[in-house]
C-alpha cells in the first residue's frame, strides 16, 4: 500500500494504483442493479486476486416482495477473508458491522462508519482493508423472505506487496449478562456497591492473540430492568488488558460513558467523528441504547494479545442484553472466530417499557 494518507493535504500527490470496483450493477445493461438473495443463501460478493486495499463499501437491501421484515439487519451476516484464509477475519450481522445494533438502522455519521438516508438504510464503511494475495467478501441470509441486495466494494489494486503484515478484523459478540438479584440488595448497593478487583466477569468486547492495534467498537445495550428507582445502566468501568497483564490493567477507565467520551449518564444523541450516541434510550435509561468509540487517532497497540472488557454495571451487578462489534488490525493467523450465533439467538428481545415491575421480576426470574 502506498505511503499516502487520506487527508486533503495528500490529494495532490501521485498515486501508483488502479481504482477498481465490484458492484451489483445489471450486467445486461438493464436496471435490475441488485442480487436476488433467498433464505439460506451464502453468496460471494467479491473475490479479488492480487495485492490491494478495499477503501470503501456501500450496501443496502430491500425485500423482493413488498413486505418489511423486522430485524432484517441482524439476520444477514457479513464475512471477509484475506489471503486465502479459511476462518474469516470479519464476521458480524450486517447492521452491527456498519455501526448500529438492535437489528435496526438510523441516520448517523462517524469517520469510519456511516448510516445514511433513507432512515440509515444506506450502509457505508471507510476502514482500509488491505490484502496481499486475495480478498473474498460474502453474505449469508437468514431472513425469512427473499431480498434485493445492492452493493459497491471499491478497492485499489497494486503491482507491489502491501507494506504491512496487519489485516483488518471485526467481530460481533452478544451476551445476556448475569448480575446479582436486585431484590436482595438496596438500590444504592445494586448501582454503586461492591468492589471489582479482577475484571473476571466483565463483558468481553474483544479477545485477540497476535500483534496489532485495536481501533474501537460500537456497543448496543438493551436495559432489561424496569424500575422507578435509579436505572442507569452504564456505571461499569472499561478495563483493557494488554499482553497478558493482570488487574489492574494499564488502561483502566472510570465509567462506561467516560470510555465512550461522554459524561454524566447521557441520553442526548450526538455523532462525532470518533465517538457518539446513536440511541439514547427511553426515560430512566430504559430500553435500547447504541453508542460508539473509534480509536482512529489513538489506536491501542498490543504485541502478543489484547482483551477489551467493560463491567455490566458497577461490579457486574446488572443483567442486561449486551452486543458489540470490535474492530482491529493484527498479524495473521488470528484467533479463530467462533461460529456466529443462530439467527434466533441473534434477534433483539422485545421492548418491555410500560410493563408492571412485578411482571418484569417474574419474567427475569427475580
Amino acid at each position: 500500500m502506498e505511503n499516502l494518507g487520506s487527508s486533503l493535504r495528500d490529494l495532490y500527490r501521485v498515486r501508483n494504483a488502479k481504482r477498481k470496483r465490484y458492484s451489483s450493477y445489471d450486467t445486461t445493461g438493464g436496471n435490475r442493479d441488485y442480487l436476488k438473495v433467498y433464505p439460506g443463501d451464502v453468496i460471494d460478493l467479491a473475490e479479488i486476486t492480487g495485492s490491494g486495499c478495499i477503501t470503501h463499501i456501500w450496501m443496502t437491501m430491500a425485500p423482493l416482495e413488498d413486505v418489511v421484515e423486522e430485524y432484517l439487519h441482524r439476520k444477514v451476516v457479513l464475512r471477509m477473508y484475506w489471503d486465502g484464509e479459511e476462518n474469516p477475519s470479519v464476521q458480524a450481522p450486517i447492521g452491527d458491522f456498519f455501526g448500529m445494533g438492535h437489528g435496526i438502522t438510523k441516520n448517523f455519521v462517524s469517520a469510519p462508519l456511516q448510516m445514511s438516508p433513507e432512515n440509515g438504510q444506506a450502509l457505508n464503511a471507510f476502514f482500509p482493508m488491505p490484502f496481499n494475495k486475495n480478498a473474498r467478501i460474502e453474505i449469508e441470509s437468514n431472513a425469512n423472505t427473499g431480498l434485493k441486495f445492492y452493493f459497491y466494494i471499491d478497492y485499489e489494486a497494486y503491482n507491489h506487496e502491501i507494506d504491512s503484515p496487519l489485516r483488518f478484523h471485526a467481530q460481533w459478540q452478544r451476551q445476556l449478562t448475569q448480575g446479582i438479584d436486585p431484590g436482595t440488595v438496596s438500590s444504592a448497593y445494586y448501582s454503586f456497591g461492591g468492589k471489582n478487583t479482577t475484571g473476571e466477569n466483565n463483558y468481553v468486547i474483544l479477545d485477540a492473540v497476535g500483534k496489532g492495534h485495536y481501533v474501537g467498537c460500537n456497543m448496543n445495550i438493551h436495559n432489561l430492568k424496569f424500575t422507578h428507582d435509579w436505572n442507569w445502566y452504564g456505571e461499569g468501568d472499561d478495563m483493557i488488558f494488554i499482553d497478558g497483564e493482570t488487574w489492574p490493567p494499564a488502561l483502566h477507565g472510570t465509567g462506561m460513558e467516560d470510555y465512550f467520551n461522554t459524561a454524566w449518564c447521557p441520553q442526548e444523541e450526538q455523532h462525532a467523528p470518533y465517538h457518539g450516541i446513536i440511541l439514547g434510550g427511553d426515560p430512566n435509561w430504559q430500553g435500547k441504547i447504541s453508542t460508539y468509540r473509534y480509536h482512529i487517532e489513538d489506536p491501542i497497540m498490543f504485541d502478543e494479545s489484547i482483551k477489551v472488557t467493560i463491567e455490566h454495571g458497577h461490579n457486574n451487578h446488572r443483567s442486561d442484553d449486551y452486543s458489540s462489534t470490535a474492530y482491529w488490525y493484527q498479524t495473521e493467523p488470528h484467533k479463530d472466530l467462533p461460529l456466529i450465533l443462530p439467527v434466533d439467538e441473534r434477534l433483539p428481545l422485545p421492548d418491555i417499557l410500560g410493563h408492571d415491575p412485578e411482571e418484569m421480576d417474574d419474567y427475569f426470574g427475580y
